[in-house]
């Protein structure tokens, strides 16, 4: 049931919108493509599939809080997450937005799965770059430093 709120699952989704990744507190769970899924029923109770980013991310019990947190703060009383693993989360679901948001905030973004990635320095944008560490803050990210401008940077690894 639903005592006041969104009556549409677009209307849940633009809440959803204000759920971050606390990694990448930048992009969004729809930036991301973490949210696979929304379905509100007539009862206005509200299901949310999410996708994580690899299967032992630390950061859906956060996120998955968040969202309860979220659409019970705008009214709904009935919400449930559910975590899927299938399809594997790939970084080839990033949204453009998601890539340059990355480059805007010192991340490379990854290239596409299955191609020799070719990382360039958010900072000045130079080839001559070298991975100083394959594991960065997180799992997915790698710590590099730019050897043109010198500038360490982390890169967001595709898988």
């Amino acid at each position: 049931m639903v005592s006041a709120g969104p009556a549409t699952e677009s209307d849940v989704r633009e809440i959803l919108r204000s759920v971050v990744d606390p990694d990448l507190p930048f992009l969004s769970i729809e930036d991301i493509a973490i949210l696979r899924d929304v379905h509100l029923d007539e009862g206005g109770a509200v299901r949310v599939s999410i996708t994580p980013t690899y299967s032992g991310c630390p950061a859906m019990d956060v996120i998955t809080e968040d969202i309860v947190a979220v659409l019970t703060g705008a009214g709904f009383v009935d919400v449930a997450v559910d975590v899927t693993y299938a399809p594997a989360w790939t970084t080839d679901w990033l949204s453009d937005e998601a890539r340059e948001k990355l480059a805007a905030n010192r991340i490379a973004p990854p290239g596409p799965i299955g191609v020799v990635d070719e990382v360039l320095c958010p900072a000045c944008s130079s080839h001559d770059v070298r991975t100083v560490s394959e594991f960065g803050s997180t799992a997915c990210k790698s710590i590099m430093v730019c050897t043109t401008c010198r500038e360490p940077f982390d890169h967001f690894k595709a898988i």
